[in-house]
């Protein structure tokens, strides 16, 4: 027997027969002998739409009356999903963020999580019912209804996961696991079996959209088993299907490169003629993280002349307050104009095999280089490279390093 918290997200739960489907899934599960606590997202489209009218009533609303109305989206989902349950005799009951309870900070709207008490979870399971748990929400330090963020529902679950002692977070979403890089642009992709945790971070951290990365980033710290698997492929059946997030103890073979991610979600900022002088990126960056905008990629370049050209990346939907920041900066930093571009993408090439492998950065570059595509930044880390090329390039990028790695499925 073990003990598993399953998640499924809001296109697992889009109907009333989608439901029903994830509450027989649940069922089996239950037969089978396990303690199960479910975790659910709001039905696919339901946040958008309470998002929608809140910015509608007011740009400026309340974040504490945000968090209230799109929380609702989440407790509708774990109420029809306990009755769905019950329907087919499975002791189950809805839990929302603030009755577990689930402590979080005060930053509503992106809250993080401090604390889950899981002790009334595991008595009810222990019983053999079937907790509900509202995902994406937790309660303030004033008591109030938070919410943490999109895709806060994968965060819930692992946090719920870590404080039932769950044995493993399946997490139900609309692919079946996670593959070497997007299937819709190379079709011969592999399901990997197992991924580290370190490495799923980075790929979510540089495109993947398969897990959200609060989630693996808490997967890690807590080391909770994570399992990414379909809501609309069978899983009855001895295998256990999807994709494991494991410690990569967990991992005999390891891949010297276990993924090729991509983002088309940014944008390259160039500060012009900077005097080069100390203090001079504290004085461009310093004010950029002030004003919550996140920087990644760095590139400096010192011309003879006693300038400076800072060249950076960012999110895309961050570019107009980063310009706005700079043009206030201007006056003191004496630089001579900001170019912006928002026709690039990033590629990475991850894999912890790179820490005892030689030459990833090289194939990386050659590859590129055969292809005729311009590298116009790169990053660096222990088990990743990062490469900045213009936007028109990516599919063909990606195809070509998938190739050029051995990723290919035969």
């Amino acid at each position: 027997m073990s003990r598993i918290v399953m998640k499924f997200g809001g296109t697992s739960v889009a109907d009333l027969d989608r439901i029903r489907s994830v509450a027989n899934r649940v069922k089996r599960e239950v037969d089978a002998g396990h303690e199960v606590a479910v975790v659910v997202s709001a039905m696919a489209g339901t946040t958008n739409q309470l998002v929608a009218w809140c910015q509608a009533l007011s740009p400026l609303h309340d974040a504490r009356e945000y968090d209230a109305v799109v929380a609702t989206g989440e407790q509708v989902t774990s109420g029809l999903m306990a009755i769905a349950l019950q329907e087919i005799g499975v002791d189950a009951r809805s839990w929302q963020g603030w009755q577990i309870p689930l402590r979080t900070d005060g930053a509503h709207g992106r809250a993080r999580i401090e604390g889950v008490d899981g002790d009334l979870l595991i008595a009810r399971m222990q019983q053999g019912q079937v907790p509900v748990v509202a995902g994406f929400q937790g309660v303030g330090p004033d008591n109030r209804t938070t919410t943490l963020g999109r895709g806060g529902s994968d965060t819930s679950a692992v946090a719920l996961a870590a404080a039932v002692k769950a044995d493993r977070c399946d997490i139900y979403t609309d692919v079946d696991g996670v593959y070497t890089t997007d299937p819709r642009i190379v079709p011969r992709a592999r399901k990997l079996a197992r991924i580290a945790y370190e490495e799923m971070l980075e790929l979510a951290s540089v495109g993947a959209k398969v897990l959200q990365t609060r989630s693996v980033e808490l997967a890690m710290k807590e080391r909770v088993r994570v399992q990414v698997l379909s809501s609309f492929a069978d899983a009855s059946g001895d295998a256990l299907p999807g994709s494991l997030v494991v410690d990569e103890d967990e991992i005999v073979e390891k891949e010297i490169v276990a993924g090729i991610a991509y983002s088309r979600d940014e944008a390259k900022v160039t500060v012009r003629h900077v005097p080069d002088r100390p203090g001079i990126a504290a004085g461009i960056f310093g004010p950029l993280s002030e004003a919550g905008i996140n920087v990644d990629m760095i590139v400096q370049n010192v011309s003879a002349e006693g300038s400076t050209d800072m060249t950076f990346t960012l999110s895309r939907t961050d570019l107009p307050r980063a310009q706005a920041v700079l043009a206030d900066l201007k006056p003191s930093l004496g630089y001579s104009e900001i170019l912006a571009d928002q026709n690039v993408a990033k590629i990475s090439v991850v894999g912890v095999g790179m820490r005892s492998h030689a030459g990833v950065a090289a194939t990386m570059f050659r590859t590129l280089s055969e292809k005729s595509i311009n590298i116009q930044v790169i990053s660096t880390s222990e088990i990743k490279v990062s490469v900045l090329i213009g936007a028109d390039y990516t599919e063909l990028a990606v195809r070509a390093l998938h190739s050029a790695y051995g990723l290919d499925a035969n």
